[in-house]
C-alpha cells in the first residue's frame, strides 16, 4: 500500500485527535491502557490496512464445501495472512469479560475500522456474550472465542424476513435436554464456513407467532459425535465488506442449546443486537476517521492551481466538514457506549438505564452512518480522478461506508424501535435530564436552538399515533442526534479545550441551522487542519 494510500504505516492513534479527549471524559482506565491503544494505533495503521485492502481487492475467504474423501466440511478458506491477523485481533473481545471496560473493546474496533475483518470478530463477541450473561453452562466456549481459537456468529435473518424477526420460519423441537432446528435459510449468515459455534433464532414448536415467540439457542459447527451440524450452502457476493465470509446457514435436525429462558428469547436477541449497532457505529466513525486522514495529507501533499490543496477555501470547507462530522459522531458513539457500559449487565426486565443505553444507540448508530458516507464521499473527492479508482485506498472506504447504513438495522428500522422505546419505555425522559442541562449550562446561541430542536422534536412526535408517528420518527432520529452531539461536543470542551464548543457552534449552525458553515472557520487551522 505504500503506493496508495497516504496514511498507511502511520501510528493510527497518535494521529487520533478526538478520540484521546472522549475516553479522558467517559473511561476512568484511559491513562492505564493508553500504551496499548498506541500499540494497537501501529496495527491498524499498517499490517492490519494492509491485510485488510489485500484482502478486499484480491483474497476475499472461498467455501470449501468437500474433503478429499467427500464429505461435507463447509469451511472458509481464509488467505494465510488474513487467518494470522485473525487470531491476533481476537482479544479485543477480552475486556468486558475480564474486569475491563467496553470503552477499551470499542476504542480498539474504531482504530481497526474494516467492518469485514471487524465483523469476524464483534459476531464473535456476540456470541461470547450470549455465553457469559445467559448461558454459563457453555462457559467452556469462553477462552476460546476470545483467543481466536473458535469463532462465533449470530444468524438471525431469513430470506423473506430481512429485519422482521416475528417472520422467523425455523422451528425448534425439544429433544430431551438439547433442541433440534429445522427451518429455511439464515441468509446473509456473517461468519458462515467460519463460525464453531452460532447464536441462532427460532421459534419452539408451539411458541406464539410474532418476536416474541423466539427463542435463542447456541448451535454448534459439529454434533456431539463430531459430525457437520448445519450446512452452508454458498457465499454471497458483495460489493464491500469482503473480508467477512457471508452465506446461508441450513438448519435439517440441527442439535441446539437453548440460551436462558424460550419466553425471553427476543429480549435476548434485541440485548445481543445493541451491542452490533454500537459496533457499527465505531465501525461508521473509524472508516470516516481513516478517509479524513487520507484527505488530510492529501491536500497537504497535492498542489492545484499554483498552490497546496488546503490553501483553497472550498478545500478548507470540505475538511472543516469532515472535521466536524467525525468529531460529532465520536463524540455521540462513545456517549452511547458509556451508558451501555453502565447498564449492559441489567436483565431483563431491563431498568430505565438499560432503556435509555438502547435509546442513545438508535441515535448513534443512524447518524454516524450518515457521517461515514459523507466523510468517505468527501475524501473520493478530494482524490479526484483517483478518489474513483479502486488502485487506491480511499475509494474501498466509501463502498465500506455505504454498508454501516443497512448491517444491525436501517434508519427505518432505527426510527421505529427508537419510538418503541420512547412510547413504551419513556427512553426519552433521562435523555432530556442529561442532554437539556449541558445545553443550558454552555448557554451559547447555537445551545439554545439545540435544546429548543429538541424539545420540539420530542413535543412534536408526543402528539402523534400510529402511522403518522412512524412518518416523523426517522426525521425525528436525526433531530435528536444532531442536538445531542451539540450538547456532547459543548460538555467536551469542559476538558478537551475550547475547540470542541467551536465544532459544536458549527454543528449547531450547518446541521440544525441548515446554514453554510461560519466565515470564521475559513482560517480556525485547529478545526480542519488536524495533522
Amino acid at each position: 500500500m505504500n503506493f496508495q494510500s497516504y496514511a498507511f504505516g502511520k501510528n493510527h492513534w497518535l494521529l487520533e485527535p478526538d478520540l484521546k479527549h472522549i475516553l479522558r471524559r467517559y473511561w476512568p482506565g484511559f491513562c492505564e491502557r493508553e500504551p496499548s491503544l498506541t500499540d494497537f494505533g501501529a496495527l491498524a495503521g499498517g499490517r492490519a490496512y494492509q491485510i485488510a485492502d489485500w484482502v478486499d481487492r484480491a483474497a476475499p475467504p472461498e467455501l470449501v464445501m468437500h474433503d478429499l474423501d467427500g464429505r461435507r466440511v463447509d469451511r472458509a478458506r481464509l488467505d494465510p495472512a488474513h487467518a494470522e491477523l485473525l487470531v491476533e485481533l481476537a482479544a479485543i473481545n477480552r475486556p468486558p469479560y475480564e474486569g475491563g471496560s467496553w470503552h477499551e473493546h470499542f476504542a480498539l474496533g474504531y482504530l481497526l475500522a474494516d467492518p469485514g475483518l471487524y465483523c469476524t470478530l464483534i459476531v464473535t463477541n456476540q456470541t461470547a456474550y450470549a455465553i457469559y450473561k445467559y448461558a454459563p453452562e457453555h462457559a467452556g466456549w469462553l477462552e476460546k472465542l476470545l483467543s481466536g481459537q473458535a469463532w462465533g456468529a449470530t444468524w438471525m435473518t431469513e430470506t423473506h424476513g430481512g429485519s422482521d424477526l416475528g417472520a422467523n420460519r425455523t422451528i425448534a423441537l425439544a429433544d430431551g435436554a438439547t433442541w433440534r432446528l429445522y427451518g429455511e435459510d439464515k441468509y446473509f449468515a456473517s461468519n458462515a464456513g467460519l463460525a464453531d459455534l452460532a447464536i441462532v433464532t427460532a421459534r419452539p414448536q408451539g411458541a406464539p407467532a410474532g418476536p416474541k415467540g423466539l427463542a435463542l439457542f447456541l448451535v454448534p459447527r459439529l454434533d456431539e459425535a463430531g459430525q457437520l451440524n448445519f450446512h452452508v450452502r454458498r457465499f454471497k457476493r458483495k460489493s464491500a465488506t469482503r473480508a467477512v465470509p457471508s452465506g446461508e446457514a441450513e438448519f435439517n435436525g440441527s442439535l441446539a442449546y437453548l440460551v436462558g429462558q424460550a419466553e425471553l428469547g427476543i429480549y435476548y436477541t434485541l440485548e445481543n443486537l445493541t451491542v452490533s449497532r454500537l459496533a457499527n457505529a465505531v465501525g461508521a466513525m473509524g472508516l470516516a476517521r481513516k478517509a479524513h486522514l487520507e484527505a488530510l495529507f492529501r491536500v497537504q501533499a497535492r498542489l492545484a492551481f499554483g498552490q497546496k490543496l488546503e490553501a483553497h477555501p472550498l478545500v478548507r470547507l470540505d475538511l472543516t466538514d469532515m472535521a466536524v462530522r467525525t468529531a460529532g459522531g465520536l463524540a455521540l458513539a462513545f456517549h452511547a457506549i458509556h451508558h451501555f457500559d453502565q447498564a449492559w449487565t441489567e436483565c431483563p426486565p431491563y431498568n430505565a438505564a438499560y432503556h435509555y443505553a438502547r435509546f442513545l444507540s438508535h441515535l448513534a448508530k443512524n447518524r454516524t452512518a450518515d457521517h461515514a458516507a459523507a466523510v468517505t464521499q468527501l475524501a473520493m473527492e478530494l482524490f479526484g480522478g483517483l478518489g474513483f479508482l479502486e488502485d487506491f485506498a480511499v475509494s474501498r472506504l466509501h463502498r465500506e461506508a455505504l454498508v454501516t447504513a443497512i448491517w444491525e438495522g436501517t434508519s427505518n428500522i432505527q426510527a421505529l424501535d427508537l419510538l418503541e422505546a420512547m412510547q413504551k419505555k419513556g427512553a426519552h425522559k433521562p435523555f432530556l435530564d442529561e442532554i437539556l442541562p449541558l445545553l443550558e449550562g454552555a448557554g451559547t446561541p447555537a445551545a439554545s436552538l439545540a435544546h429548543r430542536e429538541i424539545e420540539q422534536t420530542l413535543d412534536h412526535l408526543g402528539r402523534l399515533a400510529g402511522p403518522e408517528a412512524q412518518w416523523h420518527a426517522k426525521h425525528a432520529l436525526a433531530r435528536l442526534a444532531d442536538a445531542a452531539q451539540v450538547a456532547l461536543l459543548y460538555a467536551l470542551a469542559e476538558t478537551g479545550g475550547e475547540r470542541y464548543a467551536r465544532l459544536a457552534e458549527l454543528y449547531a449552525a450547518h446541521f440544525l441551522a441548515g446554514e453554510n458553515y461560519p466565515d470564521w472557520a475559513l482560517k480556525d487551522e485547529q478545526i480542519w487542519r488536524l495533522i
